[in-house]
């Protein structure tokens, strides 16, 4: 087993990853990114539409030519050193980092640590959910978009948030025929020029329905549909047998935080940012010194902000090990908090907001109790001997 020493140590090379790598680097860190991926760039490898988004933020550019820039730039950097293929097992106590390279097991030693690992996508229980032919939503892009192959014939998607509808969108593209879209809640989830795309395409989007049953000898041939009531329980004598051999499931993602977990970080429970995130205050720095977080794994977002979230975390990252004047940092903090600041700005964003807002007021909440010498943590706040790390409380975009 061999040892490798870094001055910053980041976890996950997804937008903010590689962002976070990117603005260490060009301040002098010595920088290692670890990622299970061959291919830098997380979901934007399969992201072939257009970013919305701000202008700063390669609004208007395909999700696949903004990893290819950013592979570019973290290749050229002399600071950045790339170890893919490669799985983060666990962190220790003393900062270690184990983690899995082709070759074998290896330590990895940072004085600094960022965890961008993402999230996970979620999964919903209905009779026939472990058929063949139930994919969720990125696994369907990865098939079409990093692969070429089509999951099937005809696809019901499950999920109208803006995943749901551009994967819908991608898979007409790929001459896949969608069935229809349906949506539990009473309005669409994602953006209006999402779903009017697909509209006039054919594809109906039915709200206030779900899935009943998926059925199926050896794989998916039908799923049943039917609409929901005030108490989202299912109509009987609404239901509608539709012929698909793919079920697609985009009903929203899950932090990825099992690492942030071990080493000790606070941790709550903040439906608005999809679950169990980390306490992390304005410089992404969580409870745990030396441990920062960018991207979906401190709440789930769009990839510009990721991006921006990213910025700040290696810019935070730099600061800490003395690479940044506090003159120069200030000033570029500012910039990036405002570029965060007009991302979030919009009605879309308003959950976001207000689950930041609970973060916020947690964290000081936890900052509180430790001045006043270790109190009982606040309501809603959990540590790793409260939970093993398990997202196992969480119900059923970008």
């Amino acid at each position: 087993m061999s040892v490798r020493k870094t001055e910053l140590a980041i976890v996950g090379a997804g937008p903010a990853g590689i962002c976070a790598a990117l603005e260490a680097a060009s301040h002098g860190v010595k920088t290692t990114v670890i990622d299970r991926g061959e291919e830098l760039g997380g979901q934007l490898i399969k992201q072939t539409h257009k970013f919305f988004g701000w202008h700063k933020k390669s609004a208007g550019t395909r999700g696949i030519l903004i990893a290819k820039k950013l592979s570019e730039d973290v290749r050229n950097s002399e600071n950045i050193t790339v170890l893919n293929s490669t799985e983060a097992l666990g962190y220790y106590d003393d900062g270690t980092l184990l983690v899995e390279t082709p070759q074998g097991i290896d330590r990895v030693i940072g004085d600094r640590m960022i965890v961008a690992t993402g999230a996970s996508e979620r999964m919903i229980l209905f009779p026939g959910n472990d058929l063949p032919g139930v994919y969720g939503a990125g696994a369907v892009q990865t098939l079409m978009n990093a692969h070429g192959v089509r999951p099937g014939q005809s696809v019901l998607m499950i999920g109208s948030g803006n995943i749901g509808l551009i994967v819908s969108y991608q898979l007409l593209q790929a001459g896949v025929r969608v069935e229809a879209v349906v949506e539990a809640m009473p309005t669409i989830g994602g953006y209006a020029v999402h779903a009017s795309k697909i509209r006039r395409l054919g594809v109906p989007i039915l709200t206030r329905h779900t899935i009943k049953e998926a059925y199926g000898k050896d794989q998916v041939e039908g799923a049943i549909i039917w609409e929901l009531d005030d108490s989202w329980n299912g109509i009987p004598g609404t239901e509608k047998d539709l012929k698909v051999d793919v079920i697609c499931l985009a009903v929203g993602l899950s932090p990825l935080a099992e690492l942030l977990w071990q080493c000790g970080a606070e941790m709550a429970y903040i439906p608005e940012l999809g679950g169990f995130v980390p306490l992390y205050d304005e410089n992404m720095e969580t409870t745990r010194k030396g441990v920062f977080v960018a991207g979906d794994v401190a709440g789930i977002e769009e990839a510009s902000t990721a991006m921006a979230a990213g910025r700040l975390a290696g810019l935070s990252a730099a600061r800490s090990l003395g690479k940044v004047p506090d003159d120069e940092y200030a000033k570029l903090k500012a910039e990036i908090l405002a570029e965060l600041e007009g991302l979030r700005s919009g009605p879309a964003s308003a959950k976001i907001r207000s689950g930041l807002a609970k973060m916020r007021e947690m964290l000081q909440a936890v900052q509180a109790k430790e001045l006043a010498g270790g109190e009982p943590r606040p309501q809603g706040v959990r540590g790793e001997r409260d939970c093993a790390g398990s997202n196992s409380e969480e119900a059923v975009g970008a």
